[in-house]
């Protein structure tokens, strides 16, 4: 999430460098670009640091886990196919 006070240093920021002309509707214009800044950052979703690290820590796992998970269901399924070759009719006995 973005920091009140620095979307706060961004609006006075924004609203210095107004044209020399329009240095009356500066107040007006600052909290415009702080209206307008924050309605666009809230659509964009941000998350923290934090809980982005958190989410792809958890992917990370995941995606290890997932990996390990494959590799032990071909080891299952070769070893069902070989079971099976051995039980079809006509082999063995």
């Amino acid at each position: 999430m973005v920091n009140p006070q620095q979307l706060e240093d961004l609006a006075a920021r924004l609203a210095r460098v107004i044209p020399p002309g329009l240095k009356g509707l500066r107040a007006e214009l600052e909290d415009n670009f702080r209206g307008v800044l924050r309605a666009n950052l809230d659509r964009l979703e941000l998350v923290s640091r934090e809980r982005f690290d958190v989410q792809a820590e958890l992917l990370s796992r995941t995606q290890t886990r997932l990996a390990s998970l494959e590799k032990r269901l071909k080891a299952l399924e070769k070893q069902a196919a070989g079971t099976d070759a051995d039980t079809e009719p006509g082999r063995g006995a």
